[in-house]
């Protein structure tokens, strides 16, 4: 069982896939999102978690402030268990999505995402990765807004992620064995603790 870890539904225990997900630690959840908050990036935000797994990362969103979350899992038991957690938490406004993430992006984006949050297996290659921060980028009916911002979570052990062109890191943060890379449309003003790295 996981937790999350503050908002609407802060301290509530959610469901975790028996095999195939690796959830991202509360303390890494909560050191993400302080950063997110304070850059006003989750109240009232539309959200895309892709591998959801057991949507913690796009549940936190929605606990605290999204308007609208979706958790997108290749897999159907993870894209249930996202459902049944966003049923038993009574979060409005977040809806599952079982699909690949390259054919969910391949599809109509319709409005611009605010807040990308990308969790991948660890065993997901680089080149993988790269397609997918490729389709988020396009600039025909994007998924990104001048505004928006992208969550990269990794093994500390992988290699920074292949920016395409149109999108670019804005901050870098560690947290044991976990790196964590916030990136944003070329062009857009950097955090304010960019500066402040660790």
């Amino acid at each position: 069982m996981a937790r999350i870890v503050a908002g609407q539904a802060g301290g509530r225990r959610i469901a975790v896939p028996r095999s195939g997900t690796r959830p991202t630690s509360e303390r890494v959840r909560e050191a993400v999102f302080s950063r997110l908050e304070h850059d006003g990036a989750v109240e009232g935000s539309r959200v895309l978690d892709l591998y959801a797994g057991s949507g913690a990362l796009g549940l936190e969103a929605a606990s605290r402030g999204a308007a609208e979350v979706v958790l997108v899992d290749v897999a159907r038991p993870a894209t249930q268990t996202c459902q049944a957690n966003a049923r038993s938490l009574g979060l409005p406004g977040v809806r599952a999505v079982t699909a690949n993430v390259s054919a969910f992006l391949a599809g109509p984006a319709g409005r611009p995402a605010d807040l990308v949050l990308l969790d991948p297996p660890y065993d997901t290659d680089e080149t993988s990765l790269a397609g997918v921060l490729d389709a988020l980028a396009r600039q025909q009916d994007p998924w990104l807004g001048p505004r928006s911002v992208v969550v990269v979570e990794r093994s500390s052990r992988s290699p920074e992620p292949d920016w395409p062109v149109g999108l670019e890191r804005r901050l870098l943060r560690r947290y044991g064995q976990t790196t964590v890379w916030f990136a944003g449309p070329t062009g857009q003003a950097a955090p304010s603790a960019q500066a402040r790295q660790t």
